[in-house]
């Protein structure tokens, strides 16, 4: 009697693994064949979209594309509301409703709602969850449920080179100059200059550049070092292996690599030279 319930557990769990196997095989083949580009649109006629733009799949709610246009080298997210005017089928006129530039990244289950005019400048990246809308429902009337009451709206303008955090809530009229960054789960009304950063409900700015003061507040954390042109993926090795001491050794240039501790200098010393050789091309560009 074990043996045979032995057998059928192990039939059992063959069968889990092929079927589990079978699901994600065919789910990749659905991302692949129900992404949307220029090339592969589907049901979709959008204004225009750029090459290279993507649109992953699956995708949220889609209405009005023909007032809808996508820049080139485009990310749109899974579940990723695009919405122009009130409800499907409508004559919106001749102007698009809703413009993305070019490089425009919209993060997973975020919505843009576009019954006034939106326009999101190029290279602007949205988190997941970000709702950007220009309307918004009224309720002058205290008698009437606010669901019911006639809607205000006002177009919104995104500047090129934006960061919106995760969650973060663009009202109608926004207008946001070029390279702002939005804190997660801000809410965003009103006009943000430009190299502004925003935070809260409602937003304000907590950190602002400008060319004659820089960042003030000062920045708290050291500026990135951008990866040089050429290096190879073995420096970058050495680098991520190195431990603090290691690194602060070798930008220093205090302590040879001969002087590690023989133990680890074979591996010590290849590391560090990789390291000072990165290091070195890093300051040259």
């Amino acid at each position: 009697m074990p043996k045979k319930q032995n057998t059928f557990s192990s039939l059992t769990a063959l069968r889990r693994r092929l079927a589990s196997r079978v699901v994600h095989t065919g789910w990749r083949w659905m991302q692949q064949a129900g992404a949307v580009t220029a090339q592969t649109p589907g049901r979709l006629r959008f204004g225009a979209i750029g090459h290279g733009t993507r649109l992953a799949f699956p995708q949220g709610t889609i209405f009005n594309e023909s007032w809808i246009r996508l820049g080139g080298h485009c990310i749109i997210g899974e579940q990723v509301t695009l919405t122009a005017g009130m409800m499907p089928d409508l004559d919106l006129g001749a102007e698009p409703m809703l413009v993305l530039g070019d490089g425009v990244v919209i993060g997973r289950g975020s919505h843009v709602i576009a019954d006034a005019r939106i326009a999101i400048g190029a290279n602007t990246f949205c988190g997941p969850g970000v709702y950007i809308t220009s309307t918004n429902h009224s309720y002058d009337d205290p008698h009437e449920p606010v669901g019911r009451q006639w809607p205000r709206n006002a177009p919104v303008e995104i500047g090129p080179g934006c960061w919106l955090g995760t969650g973060a809530v663009i009202l109608p009229g926004a207008r946001l100059g070029r390279n702002v960054v939005v804190a997660a789960g801000a809410v965003v009304r009103g006009e943000v200059p430009d190299h502004a950063v925003v935070a809260g409900a409602p937003a304000r700015i907590v950190r602002r550049w400008q060319p004659e003061t820089g960042w003030q507040p000062p920045l708290r954390t050291p500026t990135p070092v951008p990866i040089p042109d050429g290096m190879t993926p073995e420096q970058l090795r050495g680098l991520a292996e190195l431990t603090e001491a290691e690194l602060a050794e070798v930008a220093s240039a205090e302590v040879e690599p001969a002087e590690v501790e023989p133990a680890a200098a074979g591996t010590a010393q290849t590391r560090a030279g990789t390291a000072q050789s990165a290091l070195a091309e890093a300051e040259q560009a």
